[in-house]
């Protein structure tokens, strides 16, 4: 007896992007973590700008598939090549004609901005079913860092949006100058982006363990993922604030022309309606989603509250969120991070409050407006 069925569509493949400014050693940890048998059953994808890819030349001979875009730059002029060669490469896989592999790592350009290289995973109904972003790793060199920070508005990109931030070069640094400066840029690193864990590739600490177990659509057996993903206290701390309901002055930022990069966690505990949070995700990514490098988070809502949602956003593009089995941890309340450009954090912790119900001091709730509508100060809030 013939029985048709539909076939199931594989598990998605997690795709992990390398960035970093030019000279801040990419092909040198690409390398490194090419020699190591986990990363057997990688496929690399190469980009460099300019006419002809040189950057492959430089990536040691390896015992699988290596592909080389040799368009340009990884960004909104190359979104389409970087979409058609990803299809083609599931077509030959579907078709046979390609060995499996268990992950896509690229390598971008270093005057990349990785928004783009994202959103297209994000974005494209077919490759977002097949594919998932896994984690984005920027490099930094340890002696060049703060000036290239300074003079390179793309290199502050790729730090505030990364997940691992990985210092090269460390054990050349020889003098007294670059000796005191170290901790200065590990500070204003950390102050950009509070999200991403700081790693020192020469002390050994950039390990695959470390790199890529940041997975945000398996999370459920994995406490310790979820906060690594999470990164909340981090941002809490660097933002001044803390999860006890009380507000309390922001911290510092010791480098004041990066003020431009703030970080918000929101936190309710309780379960939140579907409609109200569609809401709020659809005006802060509508409204302000130039301004969300990345938005991170995982969400009890009062339909499912036993099965949590992952929330997964770069700029006004959002992965389409997934359910989680079961709660990863003890902690059922929703959290998400941001990381902010050209936007206060109490703005956005304000919306939250608004659509999540949270009562804010000293201000006036709707029942109170629409009941006064003509008490002063409340004319023209209707209208």
């Amino acid at each position: 007896m013939h029985e048709s069925r539909q076939r199931k569509p594989p598990p998605p493949i997690p795709i992990s992007i390398l960035t970093g400014f030019l000279g801040a050693g990419k092909t040198t940890l690409l390398n490194a973590l090419l020699r190591d048998p986990e990363l057997e059953g990688t496929l690399v994808l190469i980009n460099e700008f300019g006419e002809i890819g040189l950057d492959h030349l430089l990536v040691e001979t390896i015992d699988r598939d290596m592909m080389l875009l040799e368009s340009g730059c990884l960004c909104c002029t190359i979104r389409g090549e970087l979409a058609d060669t990803l299809e083609d490469v599931l077509r030959r896989v579907d078709n046979g004609r390609m060995g499996a592999f268990d992950r896509i790592l690229i390598e971008t350009t270093g005057l990349a901005d990785p928004a783009p290289v994202m959103q297209t995973i994000m974005q494209h109904p077919y490759l977002s079913l097949r594919f998932y972003p896994e984690t984005l790793i920027t490099m930094v060199d340890a002696i060049n860092g703060a000036q290239t920070l300074d003079r390179h508005p793309e290199a502050k990109r790729q730090v505030a949006m990364a997940d691992k931030i990985v210092l090269a070069k460390t054990d050349l640094i020889d003098t007294a100058n670059e000796r005191e400066g170290l901790p200065r840029l590990r500070a204003r690193l950390q102050a950009i982006n509070p999200l991403a864990m700081l790693l020192d590739a020469q002390a050994g600490e950039a390990t695959i363990a470390k790199l890529f177990c940041g997975s945000p659509y398996d999370l459920s057996a994995k406490p310790a993922a979820v906060r690594e993903w999470l990164r909340e206290d981090a941002v809490a701390a660097s933002s001044g604030h803390r999860h006890d309901g009380h507000e309390h002055h922001h911290a510092h930022d010791p480098n004041r022309h990066d003020a431009h990069v703030r970080a918000a966690c929101l936190r309710s505990e309780n379960p939140l309606d579907p409609a109200q949070f569609e809401m709020f995700i659809e005006m802060v990514r509508k409204v302000h989603g130039q301004h969300l490098l990345r938005v991170k988070g995982i969400v009890a809502l009062a339909n499912d509250p036993d099965r949590p949602l992952v929330i997964h956003g770069v700029q006004h593009i959002f992965h389409p969120p997934a359910r989680l089995d079961r709660w990863p941890d003890t902690d059922r309340s929703s959290r998400m991070v941001c990381i902010l450009h050209d936007l206060e954090p109490e703005f956005i912790q304000g919306l939250w409050d608004a659509f999540t119900g949270t009562p804010a001091i000293d201000q006036p709730d709707d029942a109170s407006l629409r009941a006064n509508p003509l008490k002063p100060g409340n004319a023209g809030l209707l209208a």
